[in-house]
């Protein structure tokens, strides 16, 4: 560019002069070939002849011009050149891709596609997540989400969040994954829950956990996926120590069992018999307990003011373990008849369960209470491994008024919002107010008897119904766990 800036001005005028006289030399052969043909027409013997021949000539190269460029406008363009270092395969790998992008955009648009949740273990090596993401790619699966798990002894596991044509069974993917090198292959159904991001997805079950410290079991199955969770106490009932609740600081991971230590005390054990823990759930989960040792003990302190037809006032609120001395009280106010048929064993032992009962660890208790602060009535909400229980205990002179069927209600509330299936409640056939509170909550019911024990099962596939309760709530206060739960 340079040179051509500083290029002296004579050498343009040559060129310019070069190029004047290849136009006027052209334009006399031009002129001499015009005057030669027009002799030849003029004066030859077929100049008429040679004239006609050349219009038509000139007639069919136009036609056939105009013909090549209709058919070649409609063509599709061709494919890139690819460098001359590429390989041929490259180039057709890339048609490949393309076809099958078109593919997935179709089956990600279209509404017959199903979720998946899919784990399989690959070798650790260059090139393996990208054979089993190809084997993907040509049976249309659109990967919505990818995390990979080191294991200590070598390979991978790799955990897929799987948009698949509603048509490709399960076995399908799993013979798909294996002819690409995946084994010990997981796969389950999915749900729109899943799609929302792992980090955004921990830190929310953190805030629950921040919050309350009972959210811990549920955090724990949420994060963990389908497990089951017992804790396990320090002590037993009778004061002795539980030889089950000793558990290391760090806590010990064993394929399938995952065992943390209780910051309340005890253990805590988690079991997931079809499919064994990695090393990153089990650094998620001990970091889950970690948080919950350093917030210690907590319980949300909402409480909701209720007004009794005879205009007794009742505050329904979360109850702890600060609240063992008044429990008690309200035990030995109880008859023998109430306590029997809420503990279904000896009376002398009730007062052995409220420990326990009490504990955030194992589930969440509700306390209605007096405007002078006297304890009545309590609802138990319990952790029971993959099931969930209800109980109610309703002083003697309390009883009949309602109160239990909106405690029922509320723990009935509760239990939907941190996803449980169905509840149960173990009571007798003769506790009739029980039955009729269960009743009251407008849900599908089960019924088991075994030896006079009744076994209620409700199932929590339907939206529960407010009871009829001889009250009004206040439309300002919000139910309980209601704002720990954004689902």
């Amino acid at each position: 560019m340079t040179e051509r800036i500083h290029t002296p001005a004579h050498r343009h005028h040559r060129h310019h002069w070069r190029r004047d006289i290849v136009e006027l030399a052209a334009l006399f052969c031009a002129v001499a070939v015009a005057d030669g043909i027009a002799n030849l027409v003029a004066h030859g013997p077929r100049g008429p002849i040679l004239l006609v021949a050349s219009a038509v000539a000139l007639l069919v190269t136009a036609a056939f011009h105009t013909w090549w460029a209709r058919r070649h406008s409609h063509a599709p363009p061709p494919l890139s050149t690819a460098p001359s270092d590429t390989a041929p395969g490259a180039v057709r790998a890339g048609a490949q891709s393309g076809s099958t992008s078109e593919s997935a955009s179709e089956t990600a648009t279209g509404a017959t596609t199903t979720l998946w949740r899919m784990r399989t273990t690959v070798r650790d090596e260059p090139g393996s997540l990208a054979a089993v993401c190809t084997a993907l790619a040509h049976r249309g699966v659109d990967i919505l989400t990818l995390q990979t798990h080191p294991l200590p002894e070598g390979g991978t596991v790799d955990e897929f969040l799987l948009r698949s044509p509603q048509q490709l069974a399960s076995a399908d993917l799993t013979r798909a994954i294996a002819g690409a090198g995946g084994h010990s292959t997981w796969i389950e159904r999915a749900d729109a829950h899943d799609l929302v991001d792992t980090p955004t997805r921990v830190l929310g079950l953190a805030t629950r956990t921040a919050l309350d410290a009972a959210e811990l079991p549920l955090a724990l199955r949420q994060l963990l996926g389908r497990c089951t969770i017992h804790s396990i106490p320090a002590t037993t009932l009778s004061g002795r120590p539980n030889a089950a609740a000793d558990a290391p600081v760090e806590g010990v991971l064993e394929a399938t069992v995952m065992r943390l230590r209780d910051p309340s005390g005890g253990a805590i054990t988690v079991e997931r018999p079809h499919l064994p823990f990695t090393p990153t759930e089990f650094a998620r989960a001990r970091a889950l307990v970690e948080l919950d040792t350093r917030l210690g003990p907590r319980v949300p302190r909402r409480q909701d003011v209720l007004t009794l037809p005879e205009g007794n006032e009742i505050t329904v609120r979360r109850a702890d373990g600060s609240d063992l001395a008044a429990a008690r009280a309200m035990h030995d106010r109880c008859s023998e008849r109430t306590l029997g048929l809420r503990y279904h064993g000896p009376v002398a032992d009730a007062d052995r369960y409220l420990g326990h009962l009490l504990s955030p660890r194992f589930g969440r208790t509700l306390a209605a209470t007096t405007a002078s602060g006297k304890l009545v009535a309590l609802g138990h909400l319990l952790w029971d491994g993959d099931e969930t229980e209800v109980a109610l205990l309703i002083e003697d002179d309390w009883q009949r008024r309602g109160i239990g069927s909106e405690l029922l209600r509320r723990l009935i509330a509760m239990a939907v919002e941190t996803g449980c299936d169905s509840v149960y409640a173990v009571t007798r056939a003769a506790n009739t107010g029980m039955v009729a509170a269960m009743r009251g909550l407008g849900l599908p019911l089960d019924y088991q008897i075994e030896e006079g024990t009744l076994v209620i099962t409700a199932r929590l596939d339907a939206t529960p119904i407010v009871s009829r309760v001889p009250y009004e709530l206040p439309r300002a206060q919000h139910p309980y766990g209601q704002q720990n739960h954004p689902r």
